[in-house]
C-alpha cells in the first residue's frame, strides 16, 4: 500500500521549506502533525439517547475509524444533566488515516462549503494547536443527506509539535489549509 499523499508532501516539501523559513538546526525541530481530533458535541442528547449513536455513526463514516462517547464530567441541574450521561463523540486519528482525513478534509469537503472564503486564523490556542469548527457535516461526501435527521456541527482540532501559533500557521498553510486573508496577526 502506497503511504498517503501529504505524508510525502511533508517529507519532501514541508519539512525542508520549514527549515529554511524558521532557521532550524536539525529536522527534528521542524513542527508536525501529532493527531487530528474530530469531536462532536450533541445538545439534544439528555432527552433522546439515540442521537449519540447517531453521532458516533457519522464520525465513524467520516473518520473510517471506530468513534466512542463521550460522557458528561459534571452535572448541571438546570440542563437536565447527570454525571457519566453520554453527550457526544470523538475520534482521534494518527499515523497513515491523520494524513488521509486531512486530505479529504482540505481537497473535498471543505470547498463544499456553502460561500466558502477560507477558514479563520483564530482557533489557534497559544502552544501551536488549531480547531476548526465545521457547521454542517454534511460538507463529507461520506454522509448521504437522504439518511441525516438534523445537520449538526463538529470540531477538528489539528494538535502539532509546533512550539508558537506563528509556527503552527506556516505548517498547517503548507499542508493546503485555506486561511482567510493575509498572514496571521498576532493581537
Amino acid at each position: 500500500m502506497a503511504s498517503p499523499r501529504l505524508k510525502d508532501k511533508y517529507k519532501e516539501e514541508i519539512i525542508p521549506a520549514l527549515k529554511d523559513k524558521f532557521q532550524y538546526t536539525t529536522v527534528m525541530q521542524v513542527p508536525k502533525i501529532t493527531k487530528v481530533v474530530v469531536n462532536k458535541g450533541i445538545g439534544g442528547a439528555v432527552a433522546d439517547k439515540k442521537l449519540v449513536d447517531i453521532g458516533v455513526e457519522e464520525l465513524t463514516t467520516i473518520t473510517g475509524q471506530k468513534a466512542v462517547a463521550t460522557v458528561a464530567k459534571n452535572s448541571i441541574s438546570n440542563f437536565k444533566l447527570r454525571e457519566g450521561m453520554p453527550i457526544g463523540a470523538r475520534v482521534t486519528l494518527r499515523g497513515d488515516q491523520m494524513y488521509e482525513f486531512i486530505d479529504r478534509l482540505l481537497n473535498i469537503a471543505l470547498p463544499r462549503v456553502r460561500d466558502f472564503r477560507g477558514v479563520k486564523d483564530k482557533g489557534f490556542d497559544g502552544r501551536g494547536n488549531y480547531t476548526l469548527g465545521i457547521k454542517e457535516q454534511i460538507i463529507f461526501p461520506e454522509i448521504s443527506i437522504d439518511k441525516i435527521k438534523a445537520i449538526s456541527g463538529m470540531d477538528v482540532t489539528f494538535v502539532t509539535t509546533a512550539n508558537s501559533d506563528e509556527e503552527s500557521y506556516e505548517l498547517l498553510k503548507a499542508f493546503g489549509m485555506p486561511f482567510a486573508g493575509g498572514k496571521k496577526n498576532n493581537d
